[in-house]
């Protein structure tokens, strides 16, 4: 994955998983015990998610047609939802902590 802003792009070292088909999507990380590292999903179509049965919080990045980061959330806990977000079209999972240790901003655009 590269992270591309306005004055610099990087490679982060993960692997990401493409979730592209209804019960892909519908899935996701649930009923996973341990949580992710070096890895997340790649929900697409989506602008929302939800946390049910979940047993570990994750970092999410919501993303345009563009590949822009048009909205994030750290720390999210199980449980929860996050309702749709406008102009989103895929969601991306991961690990706890990896927006904050990669200074992930909104308007940067991501390469997948």
């Amino acid at each position: 994955m590269k992270i591309i802003s306005a004055n610099k792009s990087f490679d982060i070292p993960i692997k990401l998983y493409k979730y592209n088909t209804f019960f892909k999507r519908l899935k996701g990380l649930m009923f996973r015990f341990k949580p992710i590292h070096n890895e997340g999903i790649v929900l697409s179509p989506c602008n929302s998610i939800h946390m049910f049965f979940m047993f570990f919080s994750i970092d999410v990045i919501f993303l345009n047609k563009d590949n822009q980061i048009i909205y994030y959330k750290e720390y999210v806990k199980p449980w929860t939802v996050i309702f749709p977000i406008k102009h989103a079209v895929a969601v991306v999972e991961l690990p706890t902590n990896f927006i904050s240790k990669y200074s992930i901003q909104i308007g940067n655009k991501i390469e997948l």
